[in-house]
């Protein structure tokens, strides 16, 4: 058994976990984190036109790299590989669901948030997780902390991460990349204040010339 490896795929330090609740929303938003330099991006499945923001984002961004979140089901795996999803991404991993993700066409940063949930994975050949909720589960800590038992793995840690702590993450060998919504806040998107975004993404992205990237 073997698992298409995402790390490719993650080119920018960051991340952006994005929420998309209006459709009209998608593209602008995503425009401007592509022109602040962040191209990687993951559209959790949180809002009832998620999969269509995507499949806009696709067809109207060439330059994204459109993941989707929050899949916990192998009904999601499937809508989200129907909907072009470049890679797949789960809060946290049961048996059903680390089976369903084997089976993806796509890779997969499966979720974890203990040891013994990064050994079952393993155990599926998946070389990237994600360390999630990452903040309140040990945080660099126990990224540190794991680095000597499971040295093969590799993390996106995301949850709780923000522009005060995402250098902190960076550092870490065992990490290759962080996901974080504090780059598209949504009270910008609300307003539609997507210069701000591009902002705030242009200063996430100068993180890899501090970190460069792990592959």
């Amino acid at each position: 058994m073997w698992q298409a490896d995402p790390t490719p795929l993650l080119t920018t330090p960051v991340i952006p976990v994005l929420t998309i609740a209006r459709l009209e929303d998608a593209v602008p938003l995503v425009r401007a984190l592509v022109a602040g330099g962040l191209p990687v991006i993951e559209v959790t499945l949180r809002t009832r036109i998620a999969l269509e923001a995507v499949r806009a984002i696709i067809a109207e961004v060439p330059d994204v790299v459109a993941g989707i979140g929050t899949v916990t089901n192998r009904t999601d795996v499937s809508h989200a590989c129907d909907a072009g999803a470049a890679f797949l991404a789960s809060p946290g991993t049961s048996r059903a669901l680390a089976e369903a993700l084997t089976d993806a066409p796509v890779p997969s940063l499966p979720g974890c948030s203990t040891v013994s949930e990064a050994m079952m994975l393993m155990d599926f050949d998946f070389p990237v997780l994600k360390f999630f909720p990452a903040e309140s589960s040990g945080g660099v800590r126990w990224l540190k902390a794991i680095a000597a038992p499971l040295p093969q793995l590799k993390f996106c840690p995301t949850g709780g991460i923000d522009a005060a702590n995402a250098a902190s993450y960076l550092a870490l060998p065992n990490v290759i990349a962080v996901g974080g919504s504090w780059v598209a806040p949504a009270d910008m998107i609300a307003a539609g204040d997507f210069g701000r975004v591009t902002a705030l993404a242009q200063a996430a992205s100068q993180l890899r010339k501090q970190h460069p990237a792990k592959l």
